[in-house]
């Protein structure tokens, strides 16, 4: 019996074509040269994926700092991979790029310095049913008879408090036994994202976005300042209506696949540099978002979560190099391993963003470090939203302000 044919990958030039006439969203793309070191790249610059807050899985509606949309993996996953091939982020934060490789039937691959990661997105490659969530909720005892923290307190009312350090002592300790299952896993996730924010919809007073916590002493001000106390927060309501949201996408179908995505799914915590737990040439395609030169503050963003899953914030090793130059030399190490990971034909999608109000650009240092690792440099993809030609990218300078954009170097092995 004859095998069935895959459908072959397409090649740089396939890719380069297609952003050479994308106008998807109404405007031509603009082709220009990125020359550096010896390298010369071509770099297209157009709006490529949507400017919507909500196009993504309802999956996706986890918080964390300075994470790219689904549109972004979705547009290399499509193009770059086929059903059951491995996708790969070696800091994958929240989890963007391996949850959106399962929704599109491709085996997630993800790692992290920071265990909350792996929390955080574990749950959702194979979601339980909400009904589960409910029961398990309910039948918690959330009683707590210790000391509160005077620090927590400003965020929290008491009996908020309480409810929290009872879920929190529960879930280590479950978590120490080895008995955390998969509706502990998925409530652990919920209470994470739900500890503080700026709505009725958290546990907290009002406060900073969920993606990043303030200190005690900066929440006393604004406490102060707004003439605020901590209210009392129904937890169970708020974890349950966050749960229902969250699955609102799900469908049986998906479900089924899922499990075996996650099954086959690779989860790791620590240096991107050395995924040992991944084989030689067995991803087809990373994407992924390195820190960016210390702009953010993952470890005091997170000391809240952190403490509530049991985590010192201060000894997660976060890369933040201080100058482009330790900067590349610490990519230049990811990228000998992603090269040793990624198998031959596979593709490296590198999100770069914006650095220092567009003032720094790490394209230009990300190439040669990639370059010196193995990969072959194919393109730069400049996504820029509400783009016209007036935009100032590449040093196009015509008196009229940029835009955001996400800076991608698209790398082949």
């Amino acid at each position: 019996m004859n095998e069935p044919v895959q459908e072959a990958l397409p090649a740089p030039s396939d890719l380069c074509r297609e952003l050479q006439a994308w106008d998807r969203f109404g405007a031509a793309t603009i082709e220009g040269l990125l020359e550096v070191d010896g390298h010369r790249v071509p770099t297209y610059t157009n709006e490529f994926w949507t400017s919507k807050q909500r196009e993504g899985h309802s999956l996706h509606e986890i918080s964390y700092r300075a994470c790219f949309k689904p549109s972004l993996p979705a547009f290399f996953i499509d193009r770059l991979t086929r059903p059951g091939d491995r996708v790969l982020d070696p800091f994958m934060g929240r989890g963007t790029t391996p949850l959106e490789a399962a929704l599109r039937g491709r085996v997630p691959c993800g790692n992290d310095v920071n265990p909350l990661s792996r929390m955080l997105l574990r749950p959702r490659l194979s979601p339980p049913e909400l009904g589960a969530v409910a029961a398990r909720i309910d039948a918690l005892d959330l009683s707590f008879g210790g000391e509160l923290d005077g620090d927590l307190l400003v965020f929290f009312h008491p009996e908020t408090l309480r409810a929290i350090e009872a879920l929190r002592a529960y879930f280590l300790r479950r978590d120490a036994a080895g008995e955390l299952d998969a509706v502990d896993d998925w409530l652990r996730m919920v209470c994470v994202n739900r500890l503080t924010g700026h709505s009725s919809g958290f546990f907290s007073v009002y406060t900073l976005p969920p993606n990043q916590a303030t200190s005690p002493a900066q929440q006393r001000k604004i406490n102060e300042k707004r003439d605020q106390e901590p209210p009392l927060r129904d937890v169970r309501a708020i974890v349950k209506k966050k749960s229902k949201a969250l699955l609102a996408d799900t469908s049986p179908l998906w479900r089924n696949e899922s499990r075996s995505l996650a099954r086959a799914a690779v989860l790791t915590t620590g240096p991107a540099q050395d995924i040992s737990a991944l084989p030689a040439a067995s991803v087809q395609l990373v994407v992924t978002s390195p820190p960016f030169l210390d702009v953010v503050q993952y470890a005091a963003d997170n000391w809240l979560r952190c403490w509530f899953c049991g985590i010192d914030a201060q000894a997660v090793p976060i890369t933040m190099a201080r100058n482009v130059a330790d900067w590349q030399s610490a990519m230049h190490a990811v990228f000998v391993e992603l090269f040793r990971i990624v198998r031959p034909g596979g593709y490296v999608a590198f999100e770069v963003g914006e650095v220092r109000k567009g003032k720094v650009q790490l394209e230009r240092h990300v190439v040669p470090a990639a370059a010196m690792a193995g990969f072959t440099p194919e393109l730069v993809m400049i996504n820029a939203q509400e783009f016209t030609k007036t935009a100032n990218c590449w040093g196009i300078d015509n008196m009229k302000h940029g835009t955001n954009t996400n800076r991608i170097v698209v790398l082949r092995r």
